[in-house]
């Protein structure tokens, strides 16, 4: 089975060694996964009872080396669980998450290799200062002693933060809680995935559709066909289908079907997710206390840009303070529209989109559905890829003999301005049954030292944007499109990475500096200079009309308020949840309203839970920082304003985001990266500012 199994096969032909994927079978990963994961900890007692003394090269080095063949392995199982699996595939989890949880939690608790990894600190790192940003980014040398003293300081903290110091009772439990906590992830967004695909609104009334933009119509008249259907529309809970039904359906009742099913998802149905929930608390509860935290948000932010909760929640409340009254008053806005516009007596969930567009389209003089033509879906690729090369000087170019996991997938080189490679990227942006929800950037090989040398990165962007139809390209929304920006953010700061050792490189940075790249990456979308290079309607080639893009520029801060609490409630909520002590948690739906109550803006719906399909927190890497989309959209909000200052292609303020923010990874602390760029720390006040809810 060794030599045949395709998946154990570090290297191939492929002249970009890419990963072989038709070769794969279900039946192939968890062979590969235990051959390599033995190979694994064979690496480990090589190294760990090696007679010479800890050195950087002997012990750091190796952790940092080790388990290549199982990383790749890993990755390409984990990846595909997300974007392109089957219910065999996602069984394996169950048995796949546990081992790879146990060999994690083996080596960090393991006495003689933290022995080692200590020895290396306090020679190297322990009471002395820390290297500085190099005034020259291109000594190379002094940049890599840099990230020599960084990957000690990191695995040193790594080991402590793994339960290196507890006794052997306490490890052996925290390994429990490892393997345990492992099934529950891939379970809670299984559920979440069936209860997303199990709900389906058939029409065959043309009343019931009124108002509902002409290409949703096709696009749901083109699903009901491939669902066999003989005739009507078919809608779905992916966003690009059901955005449209709360946003333009003029049948009341339609989009309060639409509404209740996707705020109810894995909840109180076959899917439900509640006792998932809190088992999920429990384990994270318990890991914390074993390792000395009062609470999961406690040992979560100790090692974040921000600190502490107390800092991080500081923050959110200063962002609540200015922002909830403002959030009040633009939904009595909406209240008094609908009342003069329908006589509507109660303004409930159901209702808010479709009025809020009404008013945005009275306000401003413009239909957000009006932007689809200029933005098809290869036309906003083109140019995003425009846009990047006229900032950062990037070639990006499709090629075709790159193997795929699905016909959908389009591969791309990237390229510098000096014809250097810079990686290999997939881009998956259609729903499919087979897919989660959502949008993501994903790697399947980090740039940096592996065992044959350094190599580039292979990265991914997965999203569900609106799909084509028989007779209809692709034409998506601005929100979608910005979704596509966002997303190419994460990846440039992957494929732009320029370091040495894969641990500290490209999006490893502490977590709540990661968003920083790609939300930054959405500003250039609503800028005339660079929309003026590719948005071209995709039947005429007309540009886009500039009486419309100032339109769109003017309403860009319409219902900030509302935008901002609708972040927040998700932020503190996750902090509730991992504040609280779980035990005293026995009902979950209970809990939810609780913490959420003083984020009321409208009457709650009754049925609905947003913490059952809360993915983020409950089955992804956000739990106990869901906040960092605020703390990084404000530090992208200073960042940007820069590039305003300046001129949005500005090549010295470019070139400066890409040598400290793009290409720097983990190398340095985040606020000494900023610094570096910014000339100062971040302006608490920006994000505000640019939101217009402050002067």
């Amino acid at each position: 089975m060794e030599n045949k199994n395709p998946l154990l096969k570090l290297k191939n032909e492929h002249r970009l060694q890419a990963i072989p994927f038709p070769e794969f079978k279900t039946e192939h990963f968890l062979p590969a996964i235990e051959i390599s994961l033995a190979e694994a900890k064979a690496e480990i007692e090589t190294m760990k009872n090696n007679p010479a003394a800890p050195t950087f090269e002997n012990t750091i080095l190796e952790l940092e080396l080790n388990g290549e063949l199982l990383d790749y392995v890993a990755t390409i199982y984990f990846n595909l669980l997300g974007a392109e699996s089957g219910p065999e595939h996602k069984a394996l989890a169950q048995q796949i998450s546990p081992l790879l949880a146990e060999f994690g939690s083996m080596v960090s608790t393991d006495p003689l290799i933290f022995a080692r990894v200590k020895a290396v600190y306090d020679a190297e790192v322990a009471g002395k200062d820390k290297p500085a940003i190099p005034s020259d980014l291109n000594d190379k040398e002094a940049l890599k002693k840099a990230e020599r003293y960084r990957l000690i300081e990191r695995s040193y903290t790594g080991f402590i933060r793994g339960g290196a110091m507890l006794s052997d009772a306490d490890k052996k439990r925290l390994t429990e809680i490892s393997m345990a906590a492992s099934q529950l992830s891939p379970k809670f967004n299984d559920n979440v995935l069936n209860a997303t695909n199990k709900w389906e609104l058939h029409i065959t009334d043309a009343k019931d559709v009124e108002g509902i933009p002409e290409n949703s119509l096709k696009a749901a008249a083109f699903t009901a066909k491939k669902k066999g259907k003989e005739s009507g529309w078919l809608f779905t809970l992916q966003p690009s289908s059901i955005t449209p039904v709360l946003t333009y359906c003029k049948n009341r009742n339609i989009r309060k079907q639409a509404q209740n099913a996707y705020s109810s998802r894995a909840f109180r149905d076959e899917f439900d997710n509640q006792e998932l929930i809190k088992q999920t608390l429990m384990l994270r509860k318990e890991r914390a206390a074993l390792l000395g935290y009062k609470t999961h948000a406690d040992y979560v932010l100790a090692d974040r840009m921000a600190e502490s909760l107390t800092i991080a929640t500081d923050f959110l409340e200063k962002i609540y303070d200015v922002a909830y009254p403002a959030a009040q008053k633009e939904v009595e806005e909406v209240r008094a529209f609908a009342k003069q516009l329908d006589g509507l007596d109660e303004l409930m969930p159901w209702d808010m989109s479709y009025y809020s567009n009404k008013l945005k389209e009275q306000l401003y003089a413009y239909d957000p559905e009006e932007l689809r033509p200029w933005f098809k879906v290869e036309n906003v690729v083109q140019g995003l890829f425009t846009v990047t090369g006229k900032i950062y000087g990037i070639k990006v170019k499709q090629v075709y003999d790159v193997p795929v996991y699905h016909p959908d997938v389009t591969t791309w080189e990237v390229w510098d301005k000096n014809d250097n490679f810079l990686g290999l990227m997939y881009m998956d942006l259609f729903p499919r049954d087979t897919k989660r929800g959502g949008a993501w950037k994903t790697s399947f090989q980090g740039q940096g030292l592996h065992r044959d040398g350094m190599r580039r990165p292979m990265v991914s962007i997965v999203a569900s944007l609106t799909p084509s139809t028989d007779d209809q390209p692709s034409l998506l929304t601005l929100g979608e499109a910005r979704t596509i920006f966002h997303e190419f953010g994460h990846a440039l700061h992957s494929l732009l990475a320029d370091g040495y050792y894969k641990g500290l490189s490209g999006t490893s940075v502490l977590w709540d500096f990661v968003e920083l790249p790609s939300q930054i990456m959405e500003n250039w979308l609503m800028e005339e200079e660079a929309l003026n290079l590719f948005a071209k309607h995709y039947q005429t080639g007309e540009a886009l009309p500039k009486e419309l893009l100032d339109k769109v520029i003017a309403a860009k801060n319409f219902q900030a308020g509302i935008a901002n609490v609708t972040q927040l409630r998700y932020a503190l909520m996750d902090f509730a949840w991992h504040t609280a002590d779980p035990a005293t948690i026995t009902d979950v739906d209970a809990f939810e309203k609780e913490v959420t109550e003083r984020f009321l803006l409208l009457p709650t719906l009754e049925g609905s839970n947003t913490s059952c399909a809360f993915a983020h927190i409950f089955a992804g890497g956000y739990s106990a920082g869901y906040y960092s989309y605020k703390w990084a959209e404000a530090l992208e909000a200073d960042a940007w304003s820069l590039f305003l200052e300046k001129g949005i292609f500005n090549q010295e303020v470019a070139d400066s985001f890409k040598k400290y923010i793009l290409s720097r990874g983990n190398a340095f602390h985040p606020m000494d990266i900023f610094v570096a760029f910014r000339g100062r720390k971040p302006d608490p006040d920006a994000l505000l500012k640019r939101d217009g809810l402050i002067g």
